[in-house]
């Protein structure tokens, strides 16, 4: 099997002295891990950035064994935040939830689109705000969808709105800017709770279900923002 395609590198660990076992998420197949031959040399190993956007040339000699890529870079966008460090494991927790989230060989539109998507957000003020839609929205797709509306009563509390979720056993305030989502959030204490919340369901309804621990990254990414 040998196909062309562009996609997003998602993950790389050392195969050998001189190769890597790469996951790059494709347009056309989703997805996808090869061996990257001679991934140290100079040539190619400074634009083998994680959410980097890469030409690939994939050829597998069956279905049963991995194949190999021949790669060169379509756009360098990590490099572009190495001087931005929140920025910058942002890209490494979301690349790292594509490669947990999804499945192997199995084409999805809608996922490539996202993280298209996910560098366009990075580049406004609000990028945090927005960056917690895009989680909910990539869970979305993968069949997990968070309706907080439908799960929130809401008071008054000194002539202001306030949102919570209660059960028998939890009580949990909701920022408003994930109910209200015209309005941007710029307070970084809220940010952070809308961050912890999603993060919770994440961990509840995805990923203990399925056996798959909660990322590293992640947290990371939110103590970075500390």
């Amino acid at each position: 099997m040998i196909w062309d395609d562009k996609g997003f590198l998602i993950s790389k660990n050392k195969y050998n002295e001189n190769s890597l076992i790469a996951e790059i998420f494709t347009e056309k197949y989703g997805k996808i891990s090869g061996i990257i031959f001679g991934a140290t040399s100079k040539k190619i190993k400074n634009y083998l950035q994680i959410g980097n956007h890469l030409y690939v040339n994939y050829n597998s000699k069956s279905d049963s064994k991995i194949g190999y890529f021949k790669v060169e870079i379509f756009e360098a966008l990590s490099p572009i935040y190495f001087d931005n460090s929140k920025k910058l494991s942002c890209i490494v927790s979301a690349m790292n939830l594509i490669k947990i989230l999804t499945v192997e060989s199995q084409k999805n539109k809608k996922i490539y689109d996202l993280i298209e998507n996910f560098y366009h957000i990075l580049k406004f003020e609000n990028w945090i705000n927005n960056y917690i839609f895009w989680e909910l929205d990539l869970f979305k797709i993968i069949g997990y969808d968070l309706e907080l509306k439908d799960l929130v009563n809401k008071k008054i509390i000194n002539n202001k709105i306030q949102y919570y979720a209660q059960s028998s056993s939890e009580y949990k305030t909701v920022p408003n800017f994930l109910i209200d989502k015209d309005n941007y959030e710029n307070d970084l204490t809220n940010l952070l709770k809308g961050l912890k919340l999603v993060g919770d369901y994440l961990e509840k309804t995805i990923l203990k279900p399925n056996n798959i621990n909660y990322p590293l990254s992640r947290k990371q990414f939110i103590d970075n923002l500390k």
